[in-house]
C-alpha cells in the first residue's frame, strides 16, 4: 500500500466527504481519513437538508459535481419547497432524511470513485515543513505524505459534551474527541476559539400520542434536489407534527436552570443565535408563552424522531420531564437526551478565499472548523476546499465564486472578511443578489464554471447547456406568439384577469398577476402543441417563466453587480503597507493590516473599514 497522496481530507462529515469526492473526481489521489468508517456525513443533529438559503446551497453544491444533492434526493423521506407564497428569490427546497441510509449511500459514493482511498483512525498532527503541509500523523502511529490537506474536523477538536451538571469528553454522542491538532495549530501561530452547539433528546413514536399533534405533510407535487436526471422524486413521504410548548413546560425547564451549564458558567464557547438551546429561548424571550417546535422523522425503519427547536444541555431528568408536560408527550420515552458540546475552531479570518491558510501553505480549512454551522455550509466549503487544493497542485489559479454568482460565495467571503462572532448560518438576507441566486438556475450559474475546471463532468454540462437553450427557445416562441381574446377569456375569467380587447403577444398576457405559464399551455392549443412537441419539463416551464415574470428586477439587480465587480477588479497586493497611507483611519488599517484583502472589493466590506477609507484606497490605486 502507497502512503503518499497528492490530498489527504482529514475527517468524514460533510466537508470532508464534498472535499474528497471533489479532490479525487478532479482527478488526484486522494486519501480520506476518518474516526469511524459507518458514520459518513452523519446526521449528527436533526435529519433534514435544506431549507430557507441553505437549500440554494445544496443546489448549488449539486451544480458544481458534488454528491449531496443526489444523496438526499435517495434517501428523502419528505419533500418540501419552503416559502411559496413569496418571490422566487425566496423558493428554498427542504428534505427530510432518513438518516441511516443518508450516511450509508455517501459511503457508497465515495467507495465507488475512482481515485479515493479512505483509511479509519483519528489524525493527531500534522506534517509541516517550510511553512508548508506535506502530511499527516494518526493515533495509530501511521504517518502519510501529502502535498496537500484539508482539514475538516468538525465539532471534534477538544469536543467536550455536557448534561446538565455532567461533562465528557466527545465529538458527538458515541465518539470520541480528537486530541492534538489545536495545540499544534496553536504552536503555529493560528488563533483558536471555543464554539458551542447542541442537540435535543431523540423521542421514541411508540410513546406519542401523535392523534393530538398538528400534521405536517410534504407537497403534493414533491420536488427534488439534484439537477441529475439520474435521481427521482421521492414517491411515498412521511408526515412530519408541530407540537408547542406551555407555561408549564417553561416552568417545568426553568427547574433546572441552576444546573445548566449555560448558564452557571461552565460552557464558554459561543453558541448558535438563531438556533438556540430552549432554555436560551426561555431567558430570551421571558415573556413569551408558547414555542413551535417541530416533530421530525429520522428514518423510514425506526421509531427514532428528533424534536427540532428543543436542544438542550439541562440535566436529562429535567429535560424529560418538560418534555412529558408537552400535549400528546405525557407517556414520553426517550432514546437518549439532548446534550451540548464544546468545541475548537479557529478564526476564518486566517484564511484566503480559496479556504487555504495564511499560515500554512497547501493547508485548507472547511466546515465547522471555519466557525460555521449546518451540513449544508459545511458541504459547500469542503466541495471548494477540495477544488482549490487540486488547482494549486495544478499550478492553476483558486476558484473564488463571487457573491454574485451563488451562495457559496457569499458564505465563504463573508467567513474570511468579516470573521465569525457566533456560529455562522446562511440567510437569504446576506446576499445582496438574492433574485439573482435563485435555487431554480444554480446549474445555468455554476456547472459550465465546474465543467470548465474538470469537475463537473460532460453529461452534466449537456443537460445544462440543453435546459438553457430550451428555457430560451420557449420563452422566444412566447414573444413571437399571439393569442386572441376568445382562446383564454375562460383561463382569464376563472383567475379574475381583465379580459382582453385584441390579440396579444403570449409573453405580454404571462406578465400578467395570477397568470401562469401551466394555465397558459392548457387553455392555448398552439403553446400547448409546442411544449409537447419539445418535451420541456417542469424545469424549463418554471424557468422561463420566472425569467419572464422578474426579468425587470433581475436585469437592475445584474446592473448592480456589475457596478460592484468593478471594485472587485482592483486587486491589492498581499504585502501592501496600509500603514503608510495615514489617511486611513487607525482601525481601518489595523483591520485592512489582519485581513488582507485581495481586491477594493473585499476591503470595502471589511467591519471597521468606512466608505471614506475607501476612497482613500481608490485614489492611492490611480481610480
Amino acid at each position: 500500500m502507497k502512503f503518499e497522496y497528492d490530498i489527504i481530507v482529514v475527517g468524514g462529515g460533510h466537508a470532508g466527504c464534498e472535499a474528497a469526492a471533489a479532490a479525487a473526481n478532479m482527478g488526484c489521489r486522494t486519501l480520506l481519513i476518518t474516526m469511524d468508517m459507518t458514520k459518513f456525513a452523519q446526521m449528527s443533529c436533526n435529519p433534514a437538508v435544506g431549507g430557507v438559503a441553505k437549500g440554494q446551497i445544496v443546489r448549488e453544491i449539486d451544480a458544481m459535481g458534488g454528491y449531496m444533492g443526489i444523496v438526499t434526493d435517495r434517501s428523502t423521506l419528505q419533500f418540501r419547497m419552503l416559502n411559496r407564497s413569496k418571490g422566487p428569490a425566496m423558493w428554498s427546497p427542504r428534505a427530510q432524511c432518513d438518516k441511516a441510509l443518508f450516511s450509508k449511500l455517501w459511503r457508497e459514493m465515495l467507495e465507488n470513485t475512482p481515485n479515493l482511498y479512505l483509511w479509519q483512525d483519528a489524525v493527531t498532527a500534522l506534517k509541516i515543513e517550510d511553512r508548508a503541509v506535506c502530511g499527516v500523523v494518526t493515533r495509530m502511529g501511521v504517518e502519510f505524505a501529502a502535498r496537500a490537506v484539508v482539514l475538516t474536523a468538525g465539532t471534534f477538536l477538544e469536543g467536550l459534551m455536557h448534561i446538565g451538571r455532567n461533562h465528557a469528553e466527545g465529538g458527538r454522542a458515541g465518539d470520541a474527541a480528537s486530541h492534538g491538532l489545536s495545540a499544534q495549530l496553536s504552536e503555529l501561530g493560528f488563533e483558536v476559539g471555543r464554539m458551542k452547539t447542541g442537540t435535543p433528546a431523540r423521542i421514541d413514536a411508540r410513546s406519542i400520542d401523535f392523534s393530538r399533534l398538528e400534521e405536517q405533510k410534504g407537497d403534493e407535487k414533491p420536488g427534488k434536489f439534484s439537477y441529475s436526471s439520474d435521481t427521482q422524486p421521492v414517491k411515498e413521504q412521511k408526515s412530519c407534527y408541530l407540537v408547542y410548548t406551555s407555561q408549564q413546560v417553561h416552568d417545568t425547564l426553568r427547574e433546572g436552570f441552576a444546573d445548566s451549564p449555560l448558564f452557571n458558567g461552565t460552557i464558554k464557547g459561543i453558541g448558535p443565535r438563531y438556533c438556540p438551546s430552549i432554555e436560551d429561548k426561555l431567558r430570551t424571550f421571558a415573556d413569551k408563552q408558547s414555542h413551535q417546535l417541530f416533530l421530525e422523522p429520522e428514518g423510514a425503519d425506526t421509531n427514532e424522531y428528533y424534536l427540532n427547536g428543543f436542544s438542550s444541555s439541562l440535566p436529562w431528568d429535567v429535560q424529560v420531564a418538560a418534555l412529558q408536560k408537552i400535549e400528546g408527550f405525557e407517556n414520553i420515552q426517550i432514546f437518549r437526551p439532548g446534550y451540548a458540546i464544546e468545541y475548537d475552531y479557529f478564526p476564518p479570518t486566517q484564511l484566503f478565499h480559496s479556504l487555504e491558510t495564511k499560515l500554512i501553505e497547501r493547508l485548507y480549512f472547511a466546515g465547522q472548523i471555519n466557525g460555521t454551522t449546518g451540513y449544508e455550509e459545511a458541504g459547500a466549503q469542503g466541495l471548494m476546499a477540495g477544488i482549490n487544493a487540486v488547482l494549486k497542485l495544478r499550478g492553476e489559479e483558486p476558484l473564488v465564486l463571487r457573491r454574485d454568482e451563488s451562495y457559496i460565495g457569499v458564505l465563504i467571503d463573508d467567513l474570511v472578511t468579516k470573521g465569525v462572532d457566533e456560529p455562522y448560518r446562511m440567510f437569504t438576507s446576506r446576499a445582496e443578489y438574492r433574485i439573482l441566486l435563485r435555487q431554480d438556475n444554480a446549474d445555468i450559474r455554476l456547472t459550465p464554471v465546474s465543467y470548465k475546471i474538470g469537475l463537473a463532468d460532460e453529461k452534466k454540462y449537456r443537460e445544462t447547456v440543453e435546459k438553457k437553450s430550451s428555457v430560451e427557445s420557449l420563452i422566444s416562441f412566447v414573444r413571437a406568439q399571439s393569442v386572441a381574446p376568445a382562446e383564454i377569456e375562460a383561463y382569464l375569467k376563472s383567475v379574475d384577469s381583465t379580459p382582453l380587447t385584441q390579440s396579444r403577444k403570449l409573453y405580454d398576457v404571462l406578465l400578467r398577476n395570477k397568470i401562469t405559464f401551466r394555465g397558459l399551455i392548457e387553455h392555448v392549443p398552439s403553446l400547448r402543441n409546442f411544449v409537447l412537441r419539445n418535451e420541456y419539463g417542469e424545469d424549463v416551464i418554471e424557468e422561463a417563466e420566472i425569467q419572464i415574470k422578474y426579468h425587470g428586477y433581475i436585469e437592475r439587480e445584474r446592473h448592480i453587480a456589475d457596478k460592484m465587480t468593478r471594485l472587485e477588479n482592483i486587486s491589492i497586493r498581499s504585502d501592501f503597507n496600509y500603514n503608510q497611507l495615514t489617511s486611513l483611519s487607525i482601525e481601518s488599517r489595523q483591520k485592512l493590516s489582519k485581513i488582507r484583502p485581495a481586491t477594493i472589493g473585499q476591503a470595502s466590506r471589511i467591519p471597521g473599514v468606512s466608505p471614506s477609507d475607501i476612497n482613500v484606497l481608490l485614489v492611492y490605486f490611480g481610480r
